[in-house]
């Protein structure tokens, strides 16, 4: 019974953290465009 005290809090922490870090990446514009640079490369240079 005692682990599942240190065990809880340090999940929701955990879980706290990288929801926190995924919403800094969403807002920083990480996500925007994930199609582009796979086509770009297989086009021409000007």
């Amino acid at each position: 019974m005692d682990v599942i005290v240190i065990l809880l809090p340090l999940a929701v922490a955990m879980g706290a953290v990288f929801a926190g870090l995924f919403v800094g990446a969403v807002r920083s514009g990480q996500f925007d465009d994930l199609d582009d640079p796979p086509q770009r490369i297989l086009q021409d240079d000007p």
